[in-house]
This record gives structure tokens, C-alpha cells and sequence, in this order.
């Protein structure tokens, strides 16, 4: 039975994970209005991604407009690709902004 609150879109956008003033490339596979799934590097501590773990990402929502999620760490895994292991995170988004909220219904909508 499906447990999500909102409808996943699938998407292949660059990211950053911010940890205080270091920033990290991380990939988001899928976005919805209450989580995002990423993948990146293995992290050699499993206690960066443990269920409850705060974490911020940055990405491009339009030409020249970045924006900063406040999240939580939901779940985490390591992943197999073909090329390559990863971690593959699930993380909810904490008072997800109006501008963000805009942007998931613009990719959403038929056609676009």
C-alpha cells in the first residue's frame, strides 16, 4: 500500500548538500511537495544519513533562482549501479516553502 502524501515527479536535477559551511554534489532522482530523493557518494560514516538527521539542499528552481530546503532524513540505503555504489536517501521536507510548492506544480502540469 502507498504511504506517500504526495505524488513523486521523476527529475534529474544537480543538487548541493549543505553541512555548516561545506557543500557536497549530491543528484535528486525524484521530488514531491513533502520529500526529495537523492543519491551521492558513499559516505563513509552511516550516521551522516541515519533516520532523523538534518539536512540542507540547495538547487536551481529557474534561471538564476536557487533555493535552500530545510529537511529530515527519512530513510538510507547503499545502492548498486552499474558503474558504481551510492547512497540513496529519502529525506522529508520541513515546512516546504511557497516558491518551492510553486515549482513542483509548474513540473506537474501536462506538457511542461
Amino acid at each position: 500500500m502507498e504511504r506517500r502524501r504526495s505524488k513523486r515527479i521523476a527529475v534529474n536535477l544537480n543538487a548541493e548538500r549543505i553541512s555548516g559551511d561545506k557543500k557536497h554534489s549530491i543528484f535528486i532522482e525524484d521530488i514531491s511537495e513533502s520529500g526529495i530523493h537523492i543519491i551521492t557518494a558513499p559516505s563513509p560514516t552511516s550516521r551522516k544519513y541515519a533516520p532523523g538527521v538534518d539536512i540542507e539542499v540547495r538547487f536551481r528552481i529557474s534561471e538564476g533562482k536557487r533555493i535552500t530546503l530545510h529537511c529530515k532524513t527519512r530513510w538510507a540505503y547503499c545502492r548498486m549501479l552499474p558503474e558504481k555504489n551510492v547512497d540513496s536517501i529519502g529525506l522529508e521536507i520541513i515546512r516546504p516553502p511557497a516558491e518551492y510548492l510553486e515549482f513542483i506544480r509548474t513540473l506537474s502540469r501536462p506538457g511542461i
